[in-house]
């Protein structure tokens, strides 16, 4: 059976020695220029794909609109894609030992963050890649853990956590 990657793991291409490919920080984050009207009640994230030459020779890179595929929720439903926002890689020459990245803006109800599926299929000098899955979520869930009703066990230490790491930052605590 076919497992997806982790968000921050390497995939290598077998077919392209040398590239390999990662998605990661995957996180909660407005969009540089903006909300998208169409994303109104919608939280935002972000991911960054970087493609990585440890090959011997350069190769060009396409990663645009309609390579990257966003799911989110234990269903997989379609996240929203700011296209305006994200920025892709189009017909650049990656160089050995050089990386480019991409990064992506795009939108989904808040409880379905703990659950986001990213499929990556790159075209390398003219031809298409295998499609590529990573699986992760973001931390926008946990950061309202704190808020959990003091009843439940996951909410306190939770809290305890949170409190005791605040009084270790904090100037001027022993």
């Amino acid at each position: 059976m076919y497992e997806p990657n982790v968000v921050g793991d390497w995939q290598e291409y077998e077919e392209h020695a040398g590239l390999r490919v990662r998605v990661h920080r995957l996180e909660a984050a407005e969009p540089p220029r903006g909300r998208d009207d169409a994303a109104a009640g919608l939280t935002y994230f972000s991911v960054r794909v970087t493609i990585e030459n440890r090959g011997t020779r350069h190769f060009g890179i396409h990663l645009e609109d309609g390579q990257l595929d966003v799911r989110v929720g234990p269903d997989g439903e379609g996240a929203f894609i700011d296209w305006r926002n994200s920025q892709f890689i189009e017909g650049f020459d990656v160089y050995p030992l050089r990386r480019a990245t991409a990064v992506l803006y795009a939108a989904a109800p808040e409880a379905a963050l703990t659950h986001v599926d990213i499929q990556v299929q790159l075209r390398v000098d003219e031809e298409w890649t295998e499609r590529r899955l990573w699986a992760g979520g973001t931390d926008v869930q946990e950061a309202t853990a704190q808020t959990a009703p003091v009843g439940s066990a996951q909410g306190d230490l939770a809290h305890q956590v949170s409190v005791f790491l605040k009084e270790q930052t904090e100037p001027g605590t022993a």
